[in-house]
């Protein structure tokens, strides 16, 4: 068995719904919480508990609702709203800050952009590594361009404000990039709940281009060899939990890995491909 599938899953280790209970916004379930933080839930006048789970009536409520959470130890506040569907496509329902999704178990949506430049012995790909004052995984390697999508911003605007914000990237080159792959998976971390849906991007640039951090939330750069890329997804655990999945669909596009563990990892994969539009 592919060493490769260690990842994969690490990003699946929830079943659920477990002890969880669902979590809805009118008739709608966005997430899954567990019973400890459903009690503390329970003790506001805006939710209504019966056996089925817990049930919120007016989605504007949600904000303060994870506010005070936070403020009683579930979950934190990042200062940074993101809009709460039921579905990936569906209507925006609520919105709620993104230190409290994992703990409310709502889906998160964001973008991941593999950045090649071809060379005479190969593709080589740009990769950060994430600042050491980060809140998760600090210190790992990264891609060049991913975040969560924020509330109000379509995927596209999302990949060309991080693309400015953490690479210095213009909005024209970022744009050139090609959505190639959705990758989803639910998982537990010491955050709580994560169910994050990533749609990933690739963009070819010459060797004109160079990075450059902007916001603090990456140390630093390099332009590695594939095989490199694929030697560290391999045998160790440098990069950012998620992103070695966008890796790995990467290495498959590319032809970077050999049978039969190309057909392991390609089955694997295979199972968290999202295609609902």
């Amino acid at each position: 068995m592919s060493p490769m599938l260690r990842h994969i899953h690490a990003c699946t280790n929830a079943s659920l719904p477990g002890d969880r209970l669902p979590f809805q916004i009118g008739a709608a379930q966005v997430g899954w919480v567990r019973p400890a933080f459903a009690d503390f839930l329970t003790t506001s006048p805006e939710i209504r508990r019966d056996p089925a789970g817990l049930t919120l009536a007016d989605g504007t409520a949600l904000p303060a609702l994870a506010r005070a959470a936070a403020t009683a130890g579930f979950g934190r506040h990042r200062g940074e709203a993101f809009d709460v569907r039921a579905t990936p496509a569906g209507p925006v329902l609520a919105t709620i800050d993104r230190g409290a999704l994992p703990e409310f178990g709502i889906m998160a949506q964001g973008v991941h952009m593999d950045v090649l430049v071809q060379r005479p012995d190969g593709p080589h790909l740009w990769i950060g590594r994430r600042a050491a004052d980060k809140a998760l995984d600090p210190g790992k390697l990264d891609h060049l361009v991913a975040g969560g999508t924020p509330a109000g911003l379509t995927l596209r605007e999302t990949l060309v404000k991080e693309a400015a914000e953490e690479a210095g990237m213009q909005a024209a080159l970022a744009r050139r990039a090609v959505a190639v792959d959705r990758l989803g998976y639910t998982m537990t971390r010491p955050e709580g709940l994560r169910r994050d849906l990533l749609t990933c991007y690739e963009l070819e640039v010459d060797d004109s281009f160079t990075p450059h951090a902007m916001d603090g939330e990456v140390a630093g750069f390099e332009l590695w060899p594939l095989r490199r890329v694929v030697a560290a997804v391999r045998d160790t655990d440098a990069f950012k939990f998620n992103v070695n999945l966008v890796l790995m669909a990467l290495f498959l596009r590319h032809g970077a890995l050999d049978q039969p563990e190309a057909r392991e990892v390609g089955a694997a994969l295979a199972r968290l491909r999202h295609r609902e539009e």
